[in-house]
């Protein structure tokens, strides 16, 4: 009775291996191409808070008001410029020494000490703070805020007759907001003033 050797099915140990090794090679780079892009999806959601955070706080620097005198001088209404003011609107906070104004402020120029300089305006105690001061609740992300006084549309930024450094006609509002990425969001618009007492 002759018997003959029935080859068996299935694969050998080397096979198994080489199988092994390269799913695994081919797993490796999914899971790193995986983790490339799901680090990348957090960065535009982190850049869409900046740009509402811009927004909100450009919002409310330009609905400050744009006056030549501080709303509580005697003559707001009627004065067409800081020299004719009891009380004129200047760069940075005015009143007594060491009176601390919270925010939103009563004019545009409240909000920073000097035009062209970049400042932390919305801090409080070095928290981004919203108007009402309530620390925004965000962390990782900080905004400056610069005036800059600039012609707009024929409309001279700082008129011949100018007598204080607050007797700018247009304002350009830049809100930078750096949120730790590689180009932070900076938003800008214009401020005139419309009108001598407007708000």
């Amino acid at each position: 009775m002759s018997t003959r050797l029935r080859r068996q099915g299935g694969v050998t140990l080397v096979e198994l291996i080489m199988f092994i090794v390269i799913v695994s090679v081919a797993l490796a780079g999914i899971v790193g191409l995986m983790s490339h892009l799901t680090a990348q999806s957090a960065d535009p959601l982190r850049r869409k808070q900046a740009l509402l955070i811009a927004e909100g706080l450009l919002e409310e620097v330009r609905l400050a008001g744009f006056t030549w005198c501080d709303p509580t001088s005697a003559n707001a209404d009627s004065a067409t410029s800081t020299a004719a003011c009891t009380l004129p609107e200047a760069f940075g906070n005015e009143g007594a020494a060491g009176t601390v104004f919270l925010r939103p402020f009563d004019n545009i120029n409240d909000y920073v000490d000097a035009p062209n300089v970049a400042r932390a305006a919305f801090d409080i105690g070095g928290v981004l703070s919203d108007a009402a001061g309530q620390g925004i609740a965000a962390s990782g992300y900080s905004a400056t805020l610069t005036l800059v006084p600039e012609d707009l549309n024929g409309i001279v930024a700082r008129p011949p007759t100018s007598s204080g450094p607050a007797d700018v006609e247009v304002l350009r509002i830049r809100v930078t907001v750096d949120y730790g990425a590689d180009a932070p969001v900076v938003l800008d618009t214009y401020r005139t003033r419309y009108a001598p007492g407007a708000q």
